[in-house]
């Protein structure tokens, strides 16, 4: 499967996939796609193994429910919508709320410096 032949979204869908066994064991964290060229190239999940209460550290016992996956993955597609640049990140960041999953956006856009710079050189000789 060549992965520029698919679109974002589709991408996007499979990423969330490979993420569903660990997402299914974290109450909060946060999800990070890096994109390049519109391909999706390194994804994956931080997020703090053990809570703490006052004085007493445990692992948390259950993640995010099937529909809670589910909800956010509808989110992350539903977000592509303002996505503006070719190359970059978004993180999804995620959380349980007394039960109900919280989500946040952050796009981060990232441009190269030398492709600029040989845009602007090659505009000299035109």
């Amino acid at each position: 499967m060549i992965l520029e032949q698919l679109p974002l979204a589709r991408q996007l869908e499979l990423a969330f996939r490979e993420l569903k066994e660990e997402l299914a064991h974290l109450t909060s964290g946060t999800v990070f796609i890096q994109i390049r060229n519109n391909v999706i190239g390194k994804f994956g999940i931080r997020h703090f193994p053990i809570e703490g209460r006052g004085t007493e550290l445990r692992r948390t016992e259950s993640g995010l429910t099937e529909s809670h996956q589910l909800s956010m993955t509808r989110m992350a597609l539903e977000s592509l919508k303002l996505k503006k640049w070719s190359h970059g990140e978004i993180q999804f960041e995620f959380a349980m709320r007394q039960n109900q999953l919280c989500t946040s956006v952050t796009f981060e856009s990232n441009y190269n410096m030398a492709s600029i710079v040989d845009k602007s050189k090659a505009s000299r000789f035109e």
